[in-house]
Order: C-alpha cells, then sequence, then structure tokens
C-alpha cells in the first residue's frame, strides 16, 4: 500500500470510528485447550497507521483455475518490528467499526476478529530486518479477503498497515460437500455451502450411477432446500460479537432410491437467472448396505477433532494439536479399500467456540472425508452448551453457537434436528445415536428414543447394535471422572446400562475425554467375562469405548486403573469397525500418527448367542405347557 493508499485507509478508519460499538472479548487468559482466536482482545483495537509500514500478497486473484484453496504469500514489514507484531487475515475484508451492529460509544476500530493469524516474527529475522514474509492457505469463504500488520501484541493491538482486498474468482461457487444416511438405506444426503442466495440461483445435485447394468440411467437433479443463520440466531459471546462471521446458505439435497453397494457419481450445481450452471466439483460414492446385507462393512468412529491450519498459523495454544493428522490418516486408511464404509464424528466438530468462520475451515479440513464417504455427527458440548437454552448442561462451552452452526452445516437423519438424537440402519449395523447435551434419564423423549431405537433392530438381520454419544455415558478412568469417585458423566449410565443390557448392545462409545481407552463387557461396573481379545459365544455385558482422540490436546488417566479397564492409549486415534458376516466382527484402535492398530478384539457368535438370556436381559419364563 502507496503513503497516499495508506492515509486513504486511515482517514476510512478512523471516520469509521464514529460508529464504533464496544464490543468485549474474553478478558480470561486463554490455557491449552482455548479457542486461538479468543487471545486477540478485539476491543483494544486502535488504528495507527505508520507510513513505513507495508503489506503485500501475491497472487492477487485467487481460484482461477476453479480451486476451492490457496496458497498465498504475504509480505510485510516497518522501521521499528517488535516481536509482538502480528499479520493478520480478515474476511469480508471491511473489517473496521463502520460494519459494527451496536450503536457508537466508545472506540475500538474492529467490529470482528480475524479468520486467522501468524506472528511476524514466524519469519526469520524479522526483528532484524525488519521485513518478513509468510504463507497463508485460503480457502473459498464467500467474500473477498485483507491482511493487516498490528503491532501491540494481542492484548494491545495496534493496526499499523492493511493490504487492499483480494479474492477469488468466483466466491460463490460451490464447496465443501458433505454426504451423510437418510433416514432409510436407499437416501444420501447431501450438504454444501454456497454465496448466491435462492433469489440469485437455483440448488440442486446432479447425480447417476457409475457404469452400466441395469441401475445405469440419464442423469437426475434433485433439488436442494436452503437454510441459513443470522447473528440473532446466536446465543451469546462471542458468537454474537468478535466471533460473528455470515454463514452463507447451507444446501441440502437428497439422492433418493439408491441401489445397496452401487458406486454414484453427483455434482452440485446452481442455475443462474440467465439459464447458466455454476458447478462444484465432479465425486463419486458407494451407496449404503441395506439393512441385514451380509457384505464386507466398515465403520469408522471417533471424537472431538477439532481443527488445525496446515500454515501453522493459530497453533499458539496447542489447541488441536493431532486434528490434522488423523484427518490425513483417515483419508489414507478410507482409500485403501473400495467398500461401504460409514464415519461416526461423535461430537466436538471443529471447536470454533463461538469463532463462526471456523466452521468453513473444518468443512474444508474434512472435505476429502465428507465428500465420499457418509459422515455422521453427534452434538459435544462444544456445538450445543450454553445456559438457559433448554440443554442439560448450564455452561458456556459452545461460546455462545448453542448448537446452530452444527444442526445447520450438517446434516443428520433426526425426526427433530434440535433434538440431536437419531438412528442409522448401515448393512449388519445398528447405531443408535444419542445427545448427551440433552437430558437422557427415565421418562423423558430421549430415553424413549433410545429404548424405542435398541428394542426395534431385528438383530437376526443386523446383529451388531452400537450406541454412540459424545460425553461418557459408561465407564472412563479419566482423572477428572475418577475425582467424582464414579468414572463416568455425573447421572450417565444410571439410567441406561439396563437398557444397554437388557436389549444387549455390543459396544457403546463416547466422546469428551481427549484418549481412548477400552473396557471388558461389563454391567453394574463388574467385568462379565476374563476374555481380553477373542469374545465367542453369549455377550454378558457391553464393551465400552472412549475414542475422544480424534485431535484435541489430550487428557489423563487416573493412576489407579480400574478393573474393567482393558487398554488405554493416551494418543491421538480413531477406531474401525470391520463386519465380515453377521457372526464375525473385527475392532481396531489405530493411532493417527501412523495408522497401525494398537488395539484389537474379534467377536465371534451365531444368531442363538444374541437372543440367550443374561442378567437383567429376559423376563421371567414359565414351565406351563
Amino acid at each position: 500500500m502507496g503513503r497516499r493508499d495508506a492515509a486513504a485507509a486511515l482517514a476510512v478508519v478512523l471516520a469509521a470510528a464514529a460508529a464504533a460499538a464496544v464490543i468485549r472479548a474474553s478478558s480470561s487468559s486463554p490455557a491449552e485447550g482455548f479457542q486461538p482466536l479468543s487471545k486477540i482482545a478485539v476491543h483494544r483495537s486502535t488504528v495507527e497507521m505508520q507510513p513505513s509500514a507495508y503489506v503485500r500478497a501475491t497472487p492477487l486473484l485467487l481460484g482461477e483455475q476453479g480451486e476451492d484453496t490457496e496458497w498465498v504469500t504475504v509480505k510485510y514489514g516497518w522501521t521499528s518490528p517488535s516481536v509482538d507484531d502480528w499479520i493478520a487475515v480478515f474476511s469480508p475484508a471491511d473489517f473496521v467499526s463502520g460494519t459494527c451492529p451496536n450503536p457508537a460509544r466508545d472506540p475500538p476500530l474492529l467490529c470482528t476478529a480475524p479468520i486467522k493469524y501468524q506472528y511476524a516474527n514466524y519469519s526469520a529475522n524479522y526483528i532484524y530486518w525488519g521485513k518478513g514474509s509468510v504463507r497463508f492457505q485460503l480457502i473459498n469463504q464467500r467474500y473477498n479477503f485483507s491482511f493487516a500488520l498490528f503491532t501491540g501484541g494481542l492484548e494491545n493491538p495496534k493496526l499499523i498497515a492493511v493490504l487492499e482486498p483480494i479474492s477469488f474468482k468466483n466466491p460463490k461457487a460451490p464447496v465443501f460437500p458433505r454426504l451423510a444416511q437418510g433416514k432409510t438405506h436407499d437416501v444420501m444426503a447431501v450438504t454444501w455451502t454456497i454465496g448466491y442466495d435462492i433469489s440469485e440461483a437455483y440448488p440442486f445435485v446432479e447425480w447417476g450411477a457409475v457404469g452400466g447394468g441395469a441401475a445405469a440411467q440419464p442423469a437426475a437433479r434433485s433439488p436442494a432446500g436452503t437454510l441459513t443463520f443470522s447473528r440473532g440466531s446466536m446465543c451469546g459471546e462471542p458468537a454474537r460479537t468478535v466471533g460473528w462471521r455470515e454463514p452463507g446458505f447451507i444446501h441440502t439435497a437428497f439422492m433418493r432410491n439408491l441401489w445397496p453397494n452401487k458406486e454414484y457419481y453427483y455434482k452440485i450445481g446452481h442455475e443462474l437467472q440467465d439459464g447458466s450452471v455454476v458447478w462444484g466439483k465432479p465425486y463419486t460414492f458407494r451407496a449404503p448396505p441395506s439393512p441385514g446385507q451380509n457384505s464386507l462393512q466398515r465403520v469408522i468412529v471417533f471424537g472431538d477433532m477439532g481443527k488445525a491450519e496446515r500454515d501453522g498459523s493459530n497453533e499458539f495454544a496447542n489447541y488441536q494439536p493431532g486434528s490434522l493428522n488423523t484427518t490425513d490418516t483417515l483419508v489414507k486408511d478410507l482409500d485403501n479399500y473400495d467398500g461401504s464404509d460409514i464415519v461416526f464424528h461423535i461430537g466436538d466438530l471443529p471447536y470454533a467456540n463461538g469463532y463462526v468462520s471456523q466452521w468453513d475451515q473444518f468443512t474444508a479440513q474434512v472435505a476429502p472425508i465428507t465428500a465420499e464417504k457418509p459422515y455422521m455427527i453427534a452434538s459435544g458440548n462444544h456445538e450445543r452448551d450454553w445456559p438457559n437454552t433448554g440443554g442439560f448442561f448450564d455452561v458456556k462451552d459452545s461460546g455462545g453457537e448453542c448448537g446452530v452452526p452444527a444442526e445447520t452445516y450438517y446434516y443428520y437423519p433426526a425426526e427433530n434436528r434440535a433434538n440431536f438424537w437419531y438412528k442409522v440402519d448401515y448393512g449388519m449395523f445398528r447405531f443408535c445415536v444419542g445427545d448427551s447435551e440433552h437430558d437422557w434419564r427415565e421418562g423423558t423423549p430421549q430415553h424413549a428414543f433410545i429404548e424405542r431405537c435398541l428394542s426395534t433392530v431385528d438383530r437376526k438381520h443386523q446383529p451388531w447394535l452400537v450406541f454412540a454419544a459424545h460425553r461418557v455415558l459408561g465407564y472412563s478412568s479419566n482423572d477428572w471422572y475418577a475425582m467424582e469417585g464414579a468414572f463416568e458423566e455425573p447421572e450417565g449410565r444410571e439410567s441406561l446400562q439396563r437398557l444397554w443390557q437388557k436389549y444387549r448392545v455390543d459396544i457403546a462409545f463416547f466422546g469428551h475425554v481427549h484418549n481412548y481407552e477400552r473396557t471388558c463387557p461389563v454391567y453394574q461396573s463388574r467385568c462379565m467375562t476374563s476374555e481380553k481379545s477373542r469374545y465367542s459365544g453369549t455377550m454378558n455385558g457391553t464393551i465400552f469405548v472412549v475414542a475422544g482422540g480424534g485431535g484435541s490436546h489430550l487428557s489423563d488417566y487416573t493412576t489407579a486403573i480400574p478393573r474393567w479397564s482393558i487398554f488405554r492409549d493416551r494418543d491421538f486415534g480413531f477406531v474401525k469397525l470391520t463386519a465380515f458376516n453377521h457372526s464375525s466382527l473385527l475392532f481396531e484402535y489405530k493411532r493417527s500418527s501412523d495408522g497401525k492398530v494398537y488395539d484389537s478384539f474379534t467377536v465371534d457368535r451365531d444368531y442363538r448367542d444374541v437372543l440367550s438370556c443374561v442378567h437383567d436381559s429376559c423376563f421371567p419364563t414359565t414351565l406351563a405347557t
């Protein structure tokens, strides 16, 4: 930026200051596990444009070949460099106070936090030479971008230089599709984000079977529904204030009457008013198996992944150190075979914590998975929890989101999407996904759903019955649960363990605790067998698994190991289930660092073993003839 441009920018900013709003960021000092953007004291920002300061970037036009991700080189400097200087990426580029929603009282001069940032001395010799260069990875997020140089650190930021806006060639292009299984096995939903309102373009998905055969038909088009949300949809700070960003428009279309295990192609599109179509990238997926179908079926389960930046920005709080490793290892693992796969992310997705821009960042990170595999999610505390909003926990873990972004950015086959519980029939599996952030105790709608989901499965055809929720409603030897004395979420399993036992749930998965742990088949805190790796015949209890090592900072165990704890690993990883047929199941826990198996067991049994009565599972019988 030249001196004349800097002066003009200063004039604009100072004029905007008259309309500034006082927006308070968190005054607490973030520790490990806090959203890195919350470290920026937006409410203390001032403008002190310096003639010697500059910011430049290349390229200036992004996505010229239709790319939805670009690397940008940013060069910057000034005559008084400091270790506290930092570079911020803002989007939209008009980040000064003229866009603040509240009436003017006092400065600040900024209305919103950046979408990412990096310290200037990340570039070698910045302090010595007064100039540096870093690379940022940008994704197409519907709006233009501006790079700004600040001094004064994160606690007292002073804007000293800003770059004129840059943009993607088509900032409104459809990006980052997310597949999810519909309410029946023959329906696949696809959800995506775009900048076009329904008044500008008609959203749809075009799809068809790959190859010939009876399923081959002319390409079909299914219209998409449209959702979005506003600042007023948020429940508190920072989601309503410095963390707010327009989410764009979220579309969901359904591909119906799919043939089991058939491979399909699809691409998302938007028909403009002049009849032309803006297309997204083409993808393929394999349709789910029909309920009870005897074929090779694989399931991935993990929780608490979070997001991280491949450019190294935002990583100063060691926030989600393993998320990229988990993402990359999952992509490799899923690419290693061609068959039926489904992924369950059981809560705590991006840890946006009220910084709405991070939801786009997360959908971009997992897009290589979600574009080709059904990606089923559960509600976690960092998606849902906010005081006085109808949840079970009166805490502020969602940063004011109160579930709105999660419920909008992703599809899941719930009857009422504000109640985050649902079932999935996937071949030989039935999954009953609970919502640990709403009351699950007897007499509640969720408890009734859980019993209905467990009791209505045909175990002859779907022998593998799985329960999943975010918080540990079963067993965990995490240190803070140990201090509670019950090794569980308070009031967790008391209302549910009789249901798990009565309906002979094979495995119950949980996240929330950021590590891996597997129990024996357990009921009422007792191991029902001494076997640890090969289970056969009647299962007398449920195996409880904590799979919360998706990427967030790791949790510690208690030093005392309970008798029911079979295997513990304080590392990042995920679980894979492989059903070979109606009688054989393989369980594997893999680390994200190398994709190798570190814990496993098998289950071999026949239908009569599922029917056999175990303690508290059958009604009394009679000898009458």
